[in-house]
């Protein structure tokens, strides 16, 4: 699948997704004032994304999206910086969202850029020239900061029944990782980690991605396999010396979506088949195996992949094998959502408006 059929153009055009149980939510059939519009942009590593969003009895529905693979942090493993051909392809996608945000009139808003701007040596430098050419301001993040906001915008998904869950966000340039624990009606984040791995820099590190052989997928899953290990150690000894073992895991990334719509047999992607659909793990297991015996080209053809995740998904379906192993559950939850409908939440309830009708 392109980079169109994925993103808010399509969406946006449907009913907006709710941010509380799957499914679709419905705003009020009244105009939605700019008063009651909030923004969330996400500047990661391979994707640009805007939610603009209002705050609904479930939480928030989202009345207009974007997204874009703009591949910010192409070779920046190679040479530390950002290209001047990514830096480009970057701010055209965010002049999209500037005159989104604008049109709508939205002002409260919180838009942040992620691991490329974070590594990049001219990282900060190119936060100025955003502003300057879009006049976005930009806010670079740590991990710490962008784990707990994935962290709230899949908190809604983590099983009601469930006493432990381990949420994970496969990134472009980093992947965050975290143990959360029931408290009463809440889950808390007892120990999280932030690995220095996503699909754009271990495919960039293991060959590209385009031929990608069993030795080579093995090679990743090695490269991958202490710091999963490491932090699998910490999850324990915080368990009293308990194996690492979740009630279930929970996914939300470009990783675990396509694995969902590619075991699910869509004809083209589909975010409410997607977000909040369960997979087993040998389900996962077998959607890698069957990825890793096509070519490029037959990854390409597949509708729930496309060309311009074609040479990202091994990479991706390696860190989730990783991650598997680590923290053995028969079950994973697909979360569509992540880092900004964490960032809508916590704006909404900054205002004391989530969960209400707008």
């Amino acid at each position: 699948m392109d980079a169109t059929n994925r993103s808010g153009w399509n969406r946006s055009r449907r009913k907006p997704a709710a941010s509380g149980e799957p499914g679709n939510g419905q705003p009020d059939k009244r105009d939605i004032l700019p008063a009651d519009l909030y923004g969330a942009l996400d500047l990661g590593t391979n994707n640009c994304r805007l939610l603009i969003a209002t705050p609904s009895p479930h939480g928030f529905v989202v009345v207009d999206a974007f997204s874009r693979i703009v591949r910010l942090g192409e070779r920046l493993a190679q040479t530390g910086r950002l290209s001047d051909d990514a830096m480009a392809r970057t701010i055209d996608a965010l002049r999209v969202c500037a005159n989104k945000l604008k049109w709508r009139k939205v002002d409260k808003v919180r838009l942040v850029a992620t691991e490329a701007c974070r590594m990049a040596e001219n990282g900060p430098d190119f936060i100025d020239r955003v502003k300057d050419e879009t006049g976005l301001r930009l806010e670079i993040i740590d991990r710490e900061t962008e784990a707990g906001l994935a962290a709230t915008g899949a908190e809604p998904l983590v099983d009601r029944d469930a006493e432990t869950a381990l949420v994970f966000d496969i990134g472009g340039g980093s992947t965050e990782v975290l143990w959360m624990r029931r408290n009463g009606l809440r889950f808390d984040t007892v120990a999280w980690t932030s690995l220095a791995a996503g699909v754009v820099t271990i495919s960039e590190q293991f060959g590209g991605g385009m031929d990608v052989t069993p030795q080579s997928f093995a090679a990743m899953c090695d490269y991958l396999r202490p710091m999963l290990q490491e932090f699998a150690a910490r999850v324990s000894v915080a368990n009293g010396g308990a194996p690492p073992i979740p009630s279930h895991l929970l996914g939300t990334s470009g990783t675990v979506t396509t694995i969902a719509g590619v075991q699910l047999g869509l004809p083209r992607y589909d975010r409410s088949r997607v977000d909040g659909c369960w997979l087993n793990s040998a389900d996962i297991g077998n959607v890698t195996h069957r990825l890793l015996h096509m070519t490029y080209e037959q990854r390409a053809a597949n509708p729930c992949i496309g060309k311009e995740r074609a040479d990202l998904v091994l990479a991706g379906c390696a860190i989730l094998e990783e991650i598997r192993l680590a923290f053995p559950a028969e079950r994973i939850r697909v979360a569509d959502r992540g880092l900004r409908e964490g960032i809508l939440t916590m704006l909404m309830k900054q205002d004391g408006t989530y969960g209400r009708a707008a």
